[in-house]
């Protein structure tokens, strides 16, 4: 029989995730310094953190620039989580990967 605390485990960075969360825990420490500016759920830190620590360090770093890029007044606002499977293509929240 499985342990069920398994399953709950959350996924654990990959060295090269490491260094690269590591200047976004320092932008984390400083950020309450300024007033808050994201437009999306959850805040761009925290999406770069669970998309590096899910996909690694390569697809996880392609996520968050990609999802820093859409961050301006061209883009509505709202919930835009991290993708479960990874893929190149945007899917937004509302859209289904089959077609």
């Amino acid at each position: 029989m499985a342990d069920p605390h398994e399953a709950t485990t959350a996924p654990r960075p990959t060295p090269a995730a490491w260094v690269l969360l590591l200047p976004i825990r320092l932008y984390r420490k400083v950020s309450p310094y300024f007033p808050p500016m994201c437009r999306f759920y959850p805040s761009c830190s925290a999406y770069a953190v669970e998309a590096l620590t899910k996909h690694g360090a390569a697809r996880g770093s392609y996520l968050a620039i990609r999802r820093l890029l859409r961050c301006g007044p061209w883009t509505p606002p709202g919930r835009d989580p991290v993708p479960e499977k990874f893929s190149f293509r945007y899917q937004s929240p509302g859209m289904s990967t089959e077609e």
